[in-house]
C-alpha cells in the first residue's frame, strides 16, 4: 500500500521521506454492502401482534409457581430463555424465579441440597452463579468416588458432562472441586468426540469445546442454540418462535446504526482515501459492539465511534507516525483545543478533528440527558489511551524491552478496553457518575478483561507485527524476564489468561461493587476477544470468521 503523497505532505518539497513501519492492512471486505439499510418489511410489522402474544406467553411461564414436580422444567425453560437471547426482556421475572429457586434448592452457606442428577446440578449451580449467588462448589463432591475423583460412571452422561464442563467456566481462584470438574469434563467430553453419537450430539459437544457459553457472544451463541434447540425433549415452540421473531426485528434496528455509521466513517471522514494506512473496519467495530450490548435500549454509536478512532489511533501509532510526529500528537491530545491542528501533519489533522468532533457529540447528548459530567470521565481515558500509546513508541524507537509489570501497565490501557468499557456506559441510562469514577479507577473486573485483551492479542498477532518495526510483545517480554523460550512463554501467558477470567468471575458475584447490568458489560468486552482472537487476529485480518459472524448477526434473517 503506498502512503508516499501523505509522506510528501508532510516532510516537506526535497527531503528524504520518512520512514514508516506500515502494514498493509487489506481493505474492508465489505464495500458498499451496508450503506444504505433494508425497509421494515410488512411481514416485520406483521408479526408484532403475534410476538406480543408470544412474549406473554413466555413471561407467564416464567411466572408460575415452582414446585418439585415443575422444578427442573423451570431451570431448563429459564436457561433456554437465557441462551435464546430473549431474556432482556424478562429481567424481573427470570429475577423473582432464579431467587425462588435460591431459597428452595440451597441451605447455609450457599450449599445446592435439591439436585441429585449431574445435569441438573450443574445447571443450576450455573443459573444461580450467573445472577450474582455465591454458590458453593462443594455440591460436585457428591459426584466423587473414595479417592477424591470423579466417577468414572458420571463420564457416560455426555448432557451431565456437558453441563459440568460450561458451569465450571464460572469458577474462582482456590475453588480445586471446580477445578477438578473442568478438567475431567474436558477429557470425558474429548473422548467421546471419537464415539457412536447423533448428528446433533456430535455437533454440540464440538461447538461446546471449541467455544464455551460462558465465555461466548450471547447473540452468537443465541443463533446457534436456535439450531438445535427444536432437537431438546423439553423444547417449547413458542418460546423459539418468540426468539427468532425477536431476532429479525432486532437486526433491523442494528442494520439502520450500522447504515449511519458507515455513512460516518466511509462518507463524512472518507478514511479509505484520506487515511489509506489504517484498518478500514467500521462494520467490525459495529459488531464489537453489539457484542458487548444488542439489546434496543442501549445506545451503541458513542463507543463504536470511539471503537473506530481508537483503532486509527493505534493504527497511526503502530503502522505509520514517526516519533517526532507523534510527541505533536500527544501534546494536542493532551492540550484538547482545535487550535492545535495547525501545529500536526495534514494526516493527523484528521484524526485529531474527528476524535474532537465525536467528543463534542457525545457532549451534546450527554447535556440532553442531564449528564454532562460523564464526558470528563471519557476524557480523561482518552487522553490515557494516547498517552500509553507514546510510551510504545518511545520503546519501540529506542529498541528498549520493558519489564513484564511495566508492559502490562502501559499496554492494558492502550488495548483501548478501559476507554471503551467507560464508553459503553454512557449508551447506558442507568449510568451514575458513582459507576463512571468507579469505572476510571483500574477495578480488578475492567483491569482483568484488558489483559485478556492484551495478552490474547498478542500471542494471535505477534509473529506478523514483529515482521516489521513494532513495539515489543508480551511474549518477548516474558522471555527475556524469566530467560525462557517462547513456547513456555506463550504457555504462561495462556494461564494467566485463564486466572484473569477467575477474577471476572468473582467481581460478579454478590456482592458487587456496582450493579451487574454494568459488570456484564465488562465480561462481554472480554468474551469479544475470546471469539475473535481465539486463532486468529479476525480484526485485522476480517474476511474469515469475522465476516462470517457478521453475515450472521447483520445479513441471515432467521426463518419462521
Amino acid at each position: 500500500m503506498s502512503s508516499g503523497g501523505l509522506s510528501l505532505q508532510i516532510s516537506g518539497s526535497g527531503e528524504k521521506p520518512p520512514f514508516r513501519p506500515t502494514a498493509n492492512f487489506h481493505p474492508s471486505v465489505w464495500g458498499d454492502r451496508f450503506l444504505s439499510s433494508v425497509a421494515c418489511s410488512a411481514e416485520s410489522d406483521n408479526r408484532i401482534q403475534e410476538a406480543n402474544l408470544l412474549k406473554e406467553d413466555v413471561r407467564k411461564k416464567l411466572v408460575s409457581p415452582i414446585d418439585d414436580n415443575n422444578f427442573s422444567l423451570k431451570l431448563n425453560f429459564i436457561d433456554s430463555v437465557q441462551r435464546l437471547g430473549v431474556f432482556y426482556h424478562f429481567e424481573h421475572e427470570i429475577d423473582n424465579a432464579l431467587c425462588q429457586i435460591y431459597d428452595i434448592s440451597t441451605k447455609d452457606n450457599h450449599i445446592i441440597v435439591h439436585c441429585d442428577d449431574l445435569y441438573h446440578t450443574a445447571l443450576l449451580f450455573r443459573l444461580l452463579r450467573q445472577h450474582g449467588y455465591r454458590i458453593s462448589s462443594s455440591i460436585f463432591c457428591k459426584f466423587k468416588d473414595q479417592t477424591g475423583k470423579f466417577k468414572e460412571s458420571v463420564a457416560d452422561d455426555i448432557e451431565g458432562m456437558l453441563s459440568l464442563y460450561e458451569a465450571a467456566q464460572l469458577r474462582c481462584h482456590g475453588e480445586e472441586v471446580l477445578e477438578a470438574a473442568h478438567n475431567f469434563s474436558l477429557e470425558q467430553l474429548t473422548k467421546s468426540i471419537t464415539t457412536q453419537l447423533s448428528c446433533s450430539l456430535a455437533a454440540r459437544l464440538q461447538h461446546t469445546l471449541r467455544q464455551s457459553l460462558h465465555q461466548g457472544l450471547p447473540r452468537l451463541e443465541a443463533t446457534y442454540f436456535m439450531s438445535f434447540y427444536k432437537e431438546y425433549p423439553f423444547h417449547d415452540e413458542k418460546l423459539l418462535t418468540f426468539a427468532k421473531i425477536d431476532f429479525n426485528k432486532l437486526q433491523e434496528l442494528h442494520l439502520k446504526e450500522v447504515t449511519s455509521l458507515t455513512k460516518w466513517w466511509t462518507k463524512d471522514l472518507d478514511i479509505s482515501t484520506n487515511l489509506p494506512f489504517t484498518r478500514d473496519r467500521i462494520t467490525e467495530c459495529c459488531f464489537w459492539n453489539l457484542g458487548v450490548y444488542f439489546e434496543p435500549q442501549y445506545s451503541r454509536w458513542m463507543t463504536t465511534k470511539l471503537t473506530a478512532l481508537a483503532s486509527l489511533i493505534d493504527d497511526m501509532y503502530d503502522a505509520y507516525g514517526t516519533i517526532e510526529e507523534l510527541e505533536l500528537f500527544t501534546n494536542a491530545i493532551e492540550r484538547w483545543d482545535i487550535c492545535c491542528l495547525v501545529d500536526l501533519p495534514k494526516y493527523m489533522q484528521l484524526c485529531y478533528k474527528a476524535i474532537l468532533d465525536v467528543f463534542e457529540e457525545i457532549e451534546m447528548e450527554m447535556r440532553k440527558k442531564g449528564k454532562l459530567y460523564c464526558i470528563k470521565y471519557v476524557k480523561k481515558e482518552m487522553k490515557r489511551l494516547v498517552q500509553s500509546h507514546m510510551s510504545e513508541a518511545r520503546w519501540c524507537h529506542s529498541n528498549h524491552t520493558p519489564t513484564v509489570e511495566e508492559y502490562m501497565q502501559v499496554r492494558t490501557i492502550s488495548s483501548g478496553y478501559p476507554l471503551l468499557i467507560t464508553s459503553s456506559f454512557l449508551g447506558m441510562e442507568e449510568t451514575t457518575e458513582e459507576v463512571l469514577i468507579w469505572a476510571t479507577n483500574e477495578p480488578v473486573i475492567i483491569t482483568a478483561s484488558a489483559v485478556i485483551a492484551r495478552i490474547t492479542d498478542d500471542i494471535v498477532g505477534d509473529e506478523f507485527e514483529q515482521e516489521r518495526q513494532h513495539v515489543v510483545s508480551s511474549i518477548q517480554c516474558y522471555m527475556k524476564e524469566h530467560k525462557i523460550s517462547r513456547k513456555c512463554a506463550i504457555e504462561e501467558l495462556r494461564n494467566l489468561v485463564e486466572n484473569v477470567w477467575k477474577d471476572i468471575n468473582d467481581a460478579c458475584l454478590a456482592p458487587t461493587e456496582v450493579p451487574m447490568k454494568f459488570l456484564i458489560r465488562v465480561v462481554n468486552f472480554a468474551r469479544v476477544i475470546e471469539v475473535l482472537y481465539k486463532d486468529e487476529d479476525n480484526y485485522t485480518n476480517a474476511g474469515g470468521i469475522m465476516k462470517d459472524h457478521i453475515q450472521t448477526l447483520l445479513v441471515k434473517k432467521m426463518s419462521l
